[in-house]
């Protein structure tokens, strides 16, 4: 998969998981892409460890699978961390 199209993947899957994901996320779509694009390289490496599914084909189930699933956590541990700020003050 090519650099733009990892950059499309990753700005989708973010922008999935924060749908997906109850509550209110601060971010706009830079912060999206960001967050997208460390989600589908976390998503593509257990996803390939785990399941032997890696992202090499843009339009495979199994990429966009991993990739929303590697936002998703991704967003869950940002949520965390800028919460635990959040909260002190």
């Amino acid at each position: 998969m090519g650099f733009f199209a990892f950059l499309i993947l990753g700005l989708l899957a973010g922008a999935i998981a924060k749908l997906i994901l109850p509550g209110r996320q601060g971010g706009g779509w830079l912060a999206t892409l960001v967050l997208g694009v460390i989600g589908a390289l976390l998503g593509g490496w257990l996803g390939g460890l785990l399941f032997n599914a890696p992202l090499e084909n843009f339009f495979d189930l199994s990429t966009w699978i991993v990739a929303i699933v590697g936002a998703l956590i991704v967003l869950v541990i940002w949520g965390l961390i800028t919460g635990r700020r959040s909260s002190r003050a």
